[in-house]
């Protein structure tokens, strides 16, 4: 078991990111559960419009940004990762070889690089779920579960029992999204309702969680839910209105609160015995208002916080400074300690050539000596 203190002061964690403004700070545990999980992190921030990723380095977190146009529902596993951006799917291929030509040390031990893109749309993209080759997310816009599809904008396979019609209006604020068994099977929704933007009127306690399989509300009165998963056969959420972190009892729908956070709690990513939580600033806009968050007097962060589950309470943190104020997805990349990005290099995406394994047995290059003159 890692032990943090949360009291003691943060170390600098790569402070000069690209820029100046994006800094960050981090206890000094954080490095060393992500090297005893194995794995990094990656995070989605659309209000500074960048990916980021947590990698382990020693006793130091590296956070390495990477950016996208309003970039917020993300899924990743060992072979692909899903970015869904103001009006596109993203979608990325780890391409190891590549690792080879990336500069820097350690050297990555998975390269997602830039393959397909799709229209689909300023459909207000949340949360994204990798099922085999299928990509399902949440299409807030339309109110509905939809599945990526090269034919069309999206491809809508549910819509709650209470939305009347596929229309572009957020009329509940789907946004959340938990596979069970490799599957969908629950969503959260800021409100029950099927007019437009009509979830506005209880965000504070409006909320439900949704079993899509057996269309029915599984919990209700929630505040602003966000983030289910099924995890340890356990089924979790976050009530981003309370930065509470909870596990719901499907059967009867009863809410247990396993730990309270210092911010608007939103993206979720569960490994092992821990929960890594993003949090955000609040915002002055309507959505951020009126919910207990906003009423306790405490201290606001950005960042993720490390859950021990077992113990209950929050052990480690990263915290990011100046231009980061708002998370929106937390995804655990299990198997690469130190992953890298290639999105927007285009003397790299212009070389880079991935084929099917007959076709790479077949290649033969050229000596350099049989073409000089």
């Amino acid at each position: 078991m890692v032990n943090g203190d949360l009291g003691a002061a943060g170390r600098p964690a790569n402070p000069v990111a690209d820029r100046a403004d994006f800094g960050s700070e981090h206890t000094a545990n954080l490095p060393e559960i992500l090297a005893r999980l194995g794995g990094s992190l990656a995070i989605s921030t659309y209000q500074s419009g960048h990916v980021i990723l947590v990698r382990a380095h020693g006793d130091s977190i590296d956070t390495h940004f990477a950016r996208f146009d309003r970039p917020m529902g993300l899924a990743v596993d060992a072979a692909r990762l899903v970015v869904g951006t103001r009006r596109e799917l993203r979608e990325l291929r780890n391409v190891p070889a590549l690792a080879e030509r990336l500069p820097g040390v350690p050297r990555a031990d998975a390269v997602y690089a830039l393959r397909h893109v799709q229209v689909t749309g300023d459909i207000d993209v949340h949360e994204i779920a990798l099922a085999g080759e299928e990509t399902f997310f949440v299409n807030t816009l339309f109110s509905c579960l939809a599945r990526r599809s090269p034919a069309v904008s999206f491809e809508p396979v549910w819509r709650p029992r209470f939305v009347s019609a596929l229309a572009p209006e957020d009329r509940c604020h789907l946004n959340g999204l938990a596979l069970v068994d490799g599957r969908p099977r629950y969503l959260t929704a800021l409100g029950a309702t099927d007019t437009p933007q009509g979830w506005r009127e209880r965000k504070r306690d409006g909320g439900v969680l949704i079993d899509c399989v057996a269309d029915a509300i599984v919990a209700s009165g929630l505040s602003m839910p966000h983030s289910p998963r099924w995890h340890d056969g356990r089924l979790w959420l976050l009530e981003s209105g309370k930065g509470a972190l909870s596990i719901v009892d499907p059967a009867d729908g009863r809410v247990t609160e396993v730990a309270r956070l210092p911010g608007f709690a939103r993206g979720l990513a569960m490994v092992g015995r821990f929960a890594f939580v993003g949090l955000s600033m609040l915002r002055e806009a309507n959505a951020f208002t009126d919910i207990p968050v906003t009423e306790d007097g405490g201290t606001r962060t950005c960042g993720v916080h490390a859950v021990d589950l077992v113990a209950g309470r929050p052990v480690a943190f990263l915290r990011f400074s100046g231009r980061v104020q708002e998370l929106f997805a937390v995804e655990a990349i299990v198997g690469a300690r130190w992953p890298a990005l290639v999105a927007d290099d285009p003397a790299l995406l212009d070389s880079t050539y991935a084929l099917p394994e007959a076709a790479l047995a077949e290649v033969r290059l050229t000596p350099p000596s049989a073409t000089a003159d």
